[in-house]
């Protein structure tokens, strides 16, 4: 384990041997783009984290191995620098200014998630720095009138409308929601959402209770919650908490016709853990790999992406890890279209931005939020999370029932 003292761990460029680069060596610090990416490599947000690192390393070796990015007759090696927060916000927030003011990055990606995400937004604000978020779906990181920050996850309500619009849809006599939420930005906003969206089509909100972070015993609240015997349960939070209240549901006997979970159920990771207990819980993200773009960037296509992701780690990509690879397209194409690494002009391109990437439409709205997606519903089964919505890439019907 680290701390944030000592956790600095710059990535080194890698100068791949295929000719595209001089063999006088490694570009030098002036013919370098770095990127500061704070991050929660260690703490229970890590399994996040480490997800939003592939993504970045797999951007950046692909762009290195290309020649790098050319801007205003220079041809650049991309450097992130990461650091560790340790899943502590005011820490993530320190981090970001070290990386600016004193390691000198060009550009930034933002922390995990919508909370850190805003904290750590008036540090690159104030620095004029354009920053990416690519973990920050909630409009309340993007409302504050700031002018360098950019995000790559549509708004909650784009999750939750959908969801409630195919199981009202149903005809399964799914009339009454609980909704269960970790008391931290992102999940409880979006549990806000979803009350709204449940609301908006005629369900009834039954209960409505939060957990703080770091809880390790739900049997209480989820007692209180099967007390109202709803056909639906709604339960936000991160990969860790929601393995975690899936099991004591079942120990419980909780078995609601559907049952949602956000964010978590979209990872390998949550499949392999709950097993059993995974299979026909539902969820929607913003990104899935039976997406299918045809794109501008590096990758090109959405097979591509997925492809080269599989030749790294061997794995499927999940949106986590291929929104952190969006942001680092897309910064270079607002890097390219700019000709330029000035910060207000990359800004500018990136404000300007009409684009398709592997990762999906690319068009930034007033606030800085990415409104060209139509975020992919999905649920598990068999073992695999499989698209219900939107049409164009469905692979199964949802199924109702079948909670253990």
């Amino acid at each position: 384990m680290t701390n944030a003292r000592t956790a600095w761990v710059s990535v080194p460029v890698a100068v791949m041997a295929l000719g595209l680069v001089s063999a006088a060596g490694p570009a030098s610090a002036e013919d370098t783009i770095r990127v500061g990416a704070p991050l929660p490599l260690t703490g229970p947000l890590s399994p996040e984290g480490l997800k939003q690192q592939r993504g970045y390393d797999l951007w950046k070796d692909t762009v290195n191995a290309a020649g790098g990015i050319t801007a205003g007759g220079v041809t650049y090696q991309v450097e992130i620098v990461y650091v560790d927060y340790e899943s502590n916000t005011p820490r993530a927030v320190q981090t970001a200014e070290r990386l600016i003011a004193e390691d000198g990055v060009n550009f930034l990606f933002s922390p995990f998630g919508s909370g850190a995400a805003k904290a750590a937004s008036s540090v690159s604000e104030r620095y004029g720095i354009p920053t990416i978020a690519a973990t920050a779906s909630s409009e309340a990181v993007y409302d504050q009138g700031y002018q360098f920050l950019f995000g790559t996850f549509t708004p909650n309500s784009t999750l939750t409308d959908p969801l409630t619009r195919i199981v009202t849809d149903s005809g399964e006599g799914v009339a009454s929601v609980a909704i269960y939420a970790r008391n931290d930005l992102f999940p409880l906003a979006i549990a806000r959402e979803m009350e709204k969206s449940a609301e908006a089509r005629g369900l009834e909100v039954v209960s409505f209770d939060e957990y703080a972070i770091g809880t390790l015993d739900h049997g209480s609240a989820l007692t209180l919650l099967r007390l109202s015997q709803p056909d639906w349960v709604f339960a936000t939070g991160y990969i860790n908490d929601l393995i975690l209240i899936r099991r004591q549901m079942s120990d419980l006997g909780i078995q609601p016709k559907v049952l949602t979970m956000i964010a978590g159920p979209a990872y390998r990771e949550f499949i392999e853990a709950g097993g059993d207990l995974a299979e026909n819980i539902a969820s929607a993200a913003w990104w899935h790999p039976a997406v299918s773009y045809d794109g501008q960037d590096i990758f090109g296509t959405t097979a591509n992406y997925v492809a080269a992701f599989q030749d790294k780690y061997d794995a499927l990509p999940d949106y986590a890890e291929a929104s952190a690879s969006a942001a680092g397209v897309i910064l270079q194409l607002a890097i390219e279209a700019a000709d330029s690494i000035d910060p207000q002009a990359v800004r500018d391109a990136l404000a300007a931005m009409q684009a398709t990437t592997f990762y999906g439409e690319v068009e930034f709205g007033e606030t800085g939020q990415i409104v060209s997606l139509e975020p992919p519903v999905f649920q598990i089964q068999d073992g695999e999370a499989k698209t219900v919505y939107p049409p164009a890439i469905q692979q199964t019907d949802m199924r109702y029932g079948g909670i253990k």
